[in-house]
C-alpha cells in the first residue's frame, strides 16, 4: 500500500477513535481478536446454525487440506482434479465460544457455491463446480450431524449462483450461475407438466466482457417479490408468476458491482412501524465494486483503483431514485455485515483490482462502520475503524455471531493453499471483530421472553431485559435471520426493527423492564424460521435470544 494511502488511513482512524451516544456513553472504535490460527480449511463459505455453530467449507480440488478425516470417513472420487482418495476435511463445525473445530465430510465440489437456512433450521447448500455443480446438500443442526448429499439436486448447473429461501421457508430459490440465464428452486418443481428452470433474460442483459452478473444481489423486498440487482441494473421479480413486475433505474457511475468486480449489498433495517401511507418501506445498500474492465486488466497486471462508491435504492418508492454517497476509502471483494443495532459494518476487501487468483492488490484493512441511524446515533454517515494486520482479499468472509461479535475468517486468492512465497499466502485463520458497542461498560440483558421462543406473525411479545437506569428507558427491539456467507454477499441477511409498543420496569429486580414487541406480520416481512433477537440500548445490543418463527 502507497505511503500516503496509509497516512490517510491512520488520520481517519484517530479521527474516528470513538464515537458518543445520545447520553453520553463513549464507544471506542472496536478491537480484533484471535480465535483460532487454523481450522484446517480457509473460510470461503460460512453459515450460522440456531444452535450456535458454524459450518465452514471451501472446495473439495484444493488438494490436501490441514485437518484430516477419521480413516473410515476417506472419499474416493476419480473425477477430483487434485485427490481422488482424499482423507482430508473440505468442511468444519466450528464452535465460537468453546472454539472447537470438528471436521466433516462433504463429497461434490462446493466451489463458488451458494445458500440458504430453511424454516426447521437446515442449512439448504446448491451448486459448485464439477461433480458438485448440480448438488444439492443438507445440514442439520443436530449434534455429530454431517452432511447429506443430492448429486442430481439441481436442474441444471449452478456454479456462482445466488439463493434466496422464500417467504414459507421450505422453497430457495436459485438464480443464475455462469452460464444460466434463469433461476429453480429447490426442492424442484414436481407438478405434471412443470418447468424445472424459468428463463431471466434481465441475466443476459447484465452480462459484460467480464461478466460482472455472477453472485447477483438478491433481497426479498416487503411486497413479495424479489428485488435482484446485476453489474449495474435491477429488477423486481414475481418468482410465482415468473415475470418482472419493475425495473428500477440504473445505479450512477459506471462501476460494476457484481462478480469479479465484486462489491457487496445489504437490504437495510426494516422498520415495522408504518409510514404515513400505511406501508413498509424497504431500502437497499450496495458499496464497492470497480470498473467493468478491472478484471480483463488485473489479468495483464494493470490493478485499476476499486470503487469508493455506494449508492441506496428505496425500492417500495413509486419513483425511487439512487442516493449515492463517498465512503471513506475504495473497496472491492468487502463484506457487509448487519449489526443488531442496525449498523452496517463493511470489512475485508482490496484497494485495488478485482475477484479472482492474484487480481487483487492493496488489502483493505480498516473496517467502516455505516451508521444508519436506527439505534443510538441519529446521522447516517461512515466511521473507520482499528485495523486487522491479516489481510483477507479474495474468498474471505465475515459472519455476525449471536454475541453481537463477527467472524472474519478466510482469503485464499492462489489456485491451491500456499503459505509461503507469495503475495497474499492461504489464511486459515479466523478473527473476531469486536465492534465499538462491545466496548461499553455495561450492555442489555435479556432474562426473558414470553410467550417463548417460538413465535407467530402478529403476535405481542413480552421481552424482559436488564436496562441501564438513568439514560431513559427508550430501547430497540431488532431480528436478525442468519445469512449465508461467500464472495462478498451474505445471502438471506436480514434486520427487522420491531415494533415497540411500550417499556415499563419489572418487579421482578432493579434495573429489570419489561419490553412489549410485536412480532413482524407477515411471512413476507420475516420468512419462517430461526432469528437472533437483540434488546438495543443507546445503541448497545444485548446478546441475541435465538427465536422461531413458525
Amino acid at each position: 500500500m502507497a505511503a500516503s494511502n496509509v497516512a490517510v488511513l491512520l488520520l481517519l482512524a484517530i479521527l474516528s477513535s470513538a464515537f458518543t451516544t445520545a447520553h453520553g456513553q463513549i464507544l471506542h472504535n472496536g478491537r480484533w481478536k484471535l480465535l483460532k490460527r487454523s481450522i484446517g480449511i480457509s473460510a470461503m463459505h460460512v453459515a450460522l446454525l440456531p444452535n450456535g455453530k458454524v459450518i465452514v467449507f471451501d472446495r473439495t480440488d484444493f488438494g490436501a487440506s490441514n485437518i484430516s478425516l477419521p480413516s473410515e470417513r476417506c472419499r474416493n472420487d476419480p473425477r477430483d482434479q487434485a485427490l481422488r482418495h482424499d482423507c482430508w476435511a473440505h468442511s468444519v463445525e466450528f464452535e465460537p465460544l468453546g472454539r472447537s473445530v470438528r471436521p466433516l465430510t462433504v463429497l461434490t465440489d462446493t466451489w463458488c457455491s451458494a445458500g440458504a437456512l430453511t424454516a426447521n433450521g437446515t442449512l439448504v447448500q446448491t451448486g459448485g463446480f464439477n461433480d458438485g455443480e448440480r448438488a444439492v446438500r443438507y445440514f442439520s443442526p443436530c449434534d455429530g450431524c454431517d452432511w447429506v448429499e443430492d448429486e442430481e439436486g439441481l436442474a441444471v448447473k449452478r456454479w456462482y449462483a445466488s439463493a434466496h429461501v422464500l417467504p414459507d421457508g421450505r422453497r430457495v430459490i436459485v438464480v443464475g450461475g455462469r452460464g444460466q440465464f434463469d433461476y429453480e428452486f429447490v426442492p424442484k418443481e414436481m407438478s405434471s407438466g412443470a418447468a424445472s428452470t424459468f428463463e431471466l433474460p434481465f441475466l443476459r442483459e447484465t452480462k459484460n466482457a467480464s461478466e460482472n452478473n455472477l453472485y447477483p444481489f438478491i433481497h426479498l423486498s416487503p411486497d413479495g417479490n424479489l428485488f435482484i440487482f446485476a453489474d449495474t441494473k435491477a429488477i423486481l421479480l414475481d418468482y410465482e408468476h415468473h415475470r418482472v413486475v419493475r425495473r428500477f433505474p440504473e445505479m450512477p457511475g459506471g462501476i460494476s458491482r457484481n462478480y469479479p468486480s465484486t462489491g457487496s449489498s445489504v437490504l437495510l433495517p426494516i422498520l415495522l412501524q408504518h409510514n404515513v401511507s400505511g406501508a413498509i418501506e424497504a431500502e437497499v445498500m450496495i458499496c464497492g465494486g470497480a470498473m467493468p474492465n478491472a478484471s480483463s486488466l488485473a489479468a495483464k497486471g494493470r490493478f485499476l483503483p476499486a470503487s469508493n462508491t455506494c449508492g441506496r435504492l428505496k425500492i417500495t418508492d413509486e419513483s425511487p431514485e439512487w442516493t449515492m454517497e463517498k465512503m471513506p476509502m475504495g473497496r472491492v471483494m468487502g463484506d457487509m455485515v448487519l449489526l443488531p443495532t442496525g449498523d452496517v459494518l463493511i470489512v475485508n476487501g482490496a484497494g485495488r483490482g478485482s475477484a479472482g487468483w492474484y487480481m487483487g492488490r492493496e488489502p483493505v484493512l480498516h473496517p467502516v462502520l455505516y451508521r444508519s441511524g436506527v439505534a443510538g446515533v441519529a446521522n447516517r454517515g461512515f466511521e473507520v475503524l482499528n485495523p486487522t494486520t491479516t489481510p483477507r482479499v479474495y474468498h474471505s468472509t465475515a459472519h455476525l455471531l449471536p454475541d453481537g461479535r463477527v467472524l472474519v475468517g478466510g482469503s485464499n486468492p492462489n489456485i491451491k493453499y500456499e503459505f509461503s512465497g507469495v503475495m497474499f499466502p492461504t489464511e486459515l485463520s479466523l478473527e473476531a471483530f469486536y465492534p465499538p458497542y462491545l466496548g461499553a461498560p455495561r450492555r442489555p440483558r435479556i432474562t426473558g421472553m414470553k410467550p417463548g421462543t417460538e413465535i407467530t406473525y402478529g403476535e405481542r411479545l413480552s421481552i424482559e431485559a436488564q436496562l441501564e437506569e438513568g439514560v431513559g428507558e427508550e430501547v430497540v427491539v431488532t431480528m436478525v435471520a442468519p445469512a449465508f456467507t461467500t464472495h462478498s454477499f451474505s445471502m438471506n441477511q436480514r434486520l427487522l426493527v420491531l415494533e415497540v409498543g411500550g417499556v415499563r420496569r419489572s418487579s421482578s429486580s432493579r434495573g429489570c423492564y419489561v419490553v412489549e414487541v410485536v412480532a413482524p406480520a407477515s411471512a413476507v416481512l420475516a420468512p419462517r424460521g430461526y432469528y437472533m433477537v437483540f434488546v438495543v440500548q443507546e445503541g448497545v445490543p444485548s446478546r441475541g435470544r435465538w427465536i422461531h418463527v413458525m
